[in-house]
């Protein structure tokens, strides 16, 4: 009979406290989209691209360079069409990454 109450009493303190974790004073509907998923960042080409390039490639592959015409790398097309086949000239973890999210993200 003892053992038989403790379980009851036990059941009913595991539904009371289940029950309690359940209440929320707010709304889920409520919450702003914003509040939920964190905006992504898109990167600018101009400021945060183009310079890789014109530390790496600038003698070849900028205005004036030997093959500026057939590959221009101060254009983002050129960057995106080539991809990660740059990375034969870009060494940099880091900004191989940064160059990795540019090829990622949606195009404008």
């Amino acid at each position: 009979m003892y053992i038989t109450r403790m379980r009851s009493l036990l059941l009913i303190l595991l539904l009371t406290l289940s029950l309690q974790a359940c209440d929320t004073d707010s709304d889920p509907s409520e919450t702003p989209m914003d509040k939920l998923v964190p905006p992504v960042k898109k990167l600018d080409f101009d400021t945060e691209i183009k310079p890789i390039f014109q530390a790496r490639c600038q003698p070849c592959h900028f205005q004036g360079g030997q093959v500026y015409d057939k590959m221009p790398f101060d254009k983002p097309e050129t960057i995106t069409r080539l991809g990660t086949k740059l990375f034969t000239r870009i060494k940099d973890e880091k900004e191989r990454s940064v160059i990795r999210e540019f090829l990622d993200q949606p195009a404008p």
